[in-house]
């Protein structure tokens, strides 16, 4: 048989055949979810194309996450919608505050390591994080799956990133997706899989792997797929590993152990710099939130940067939970309470002013400082506004300080 990569190889699985990169392959799915934002498209697709019944119900899933709670009556009335359909589909539907869709589907189980898992969100790739391939796609490419159980795909050519070293202190996973779109960049691996393998990414915590496979969305990739070797997962499961002689579109491997604190600049993804070259920038809001970077992990790091002090006058710092899990994990463990103490404010679970169509939209000339995955002109909801990416600690060093700030500058 000929070798294959990982991709390969779980498409290979599911559709029954051997198949390469650049053939096309229609595969059974194990999952299809749409958010608020593209469950209302999918659903009248569904419908037009003569849908009665979901051919997989306990397989489709249905999240408020975007815009909740409710921004407006026009919102209201699509979340509405979603309601009656799930009723009467019989599928599963996260309500307002439940939390982040990618969040949900892993945190609950419904995405598996092996597994062809199906999204209307461009962020569907997190699932590389427990070895799955997560596919974002249109609403009505979404709506043929919930009609067929299956889909069609031209299969991948993948990027191997080898990924080596012992990581420096304040440095995250947040760092080295960033610093990676920045060698890439935003068209870099355009559908094509991305493969995260090497010693920094074996070490690496489930949530830190949902924070690589996360961003593969910014350098254009179809999926990402994440060494599972070392993950910390409830069930048993048979790991998928490529072989040897896998054909693969690049190999770059890079040594991680001089990494420092990365920032993306406005207004890209890719336009990546060490957080020293813009250290002193003044900003006024900060989020910690986001599919990337809102899980409790994350919230210790905050926390340890704010322990026992206030943010500065004039920023308003904003948390959004990935779901209320994590909330009611943080709430159980003192994490809210000393959040709260230094001056944050906490919203619903969901994706918070992330997308921009409601909750913390910054003000004209407003400097954010975020832990989101893009910062294009708007994407808060103010093309105005000048946007920052980086990682949470970072982004409550700059709550405490007023200005951007390398943590460790802190510790002096």
């Amino acid at each position: 048989m000929t070798a294959q990569t990982v991709t390969e190889k779980i498409i290979s699985q599911r559709a029954g055949i051997a198949v390469r990169a650049g053939e096309i392959a229609v595969v059974p799915v194990d999952g299809a979810m749409a958010s608020d934002t593209t469950a209302p498209l999918a659903m009248r697709a569904f419908r037009e194309m003569g849908g009665t019944r979901l051919k997989r119900p306990d397989q489709a899933f249905l999240v408020i996450d975007h815009a909740a709670p409710a921004p407006n009556e026009r919102i209201a009335n699509l979340h509405r919608l979603m309601r009656d359909f799930a009723a009467e589909m019989g599928c599963q539907l996260y309500d307002v505050g439940a939390g982040i869709c990618h969040q949900l589907m892993v945190e609950n189980g419904h995405v598996q390591p092996s597994h062809i898992f199906l999204g209307a969100d461009s962020h569907t790739p997190t699932y590389g994080a427990v070895g799955a391939l997560g596919i974002g796609m249109g609403s009505t490419d979404l709506a043929a799956a919930w009609l067929t159980g299956k889909t069609w795909l031209k299969v991948p050519e993948t990027t191997k990133l080898v990924l080596n070293g012992r990581l420096q202190p304040h440095v995250s996973a947040k760092d080295i997706i960033l610093f990676l779109v920045g060698q890439l960049g935003i068209a870099g691996a355009t559908y094509q899989a991305v493969e995260f393998t090497g010693t920094a990414v074996t070490h690496l915590s489930l949530a830190s792997r949902m924070t690589l496979a996360n961003m593969v969305a910014e350098m254009g990739g179809k999926t990402a797929v994440v060494d599972t070797t070392g993950l910390d997962w409830p069930t048993p499961f048979t790991p998928i590993q490529a072989d040897p002689d896998a054909r693969y579109h690049a190999v770059r491997e890079f040594d991680l152990s001089h990494l420092t604190p990365q920032i993306a600049v406005p207004h890209s993804p890719d336009n990546i710099v060490p957080v020293t070259a813009v250290a002193g920038q003044k900003i006024q809001l900060a989020f910690i939130g986001s599919c990337t970077n809102s899980r409790l992990e994350d919230w210790h790091a905050a926390a340890a940067v704010l322990a026992g002090q206030r943010i500065a006058p004039g920023v308003r710092l904003l948390i959004a939970p990935a779901s209320k899990a994590v909330f009611d994990a943080a709430l159980a463990d003192g994490t809210v309470a000393a959040l709260s103490a230094a001056g944050a404010t906490f919203m619903t679970a969901g994706c918070g002013p992330c997308v921009g169509t409601h909750q913390g939209v910054p003000g004209d000339e407003e400097v954010v400082i975020s832990t989101a995955n893009r910062n294009f002109r708007g994407r808060m909801g103010n093309p105005n506004a000048h946007i920052y990416l980086t990682s949470p600690a970072i982004v409550a060093a700059a709550a405490l300080t007023g200005e951007i700030t390398n943590p460790a500058e802190l510790e002096n």
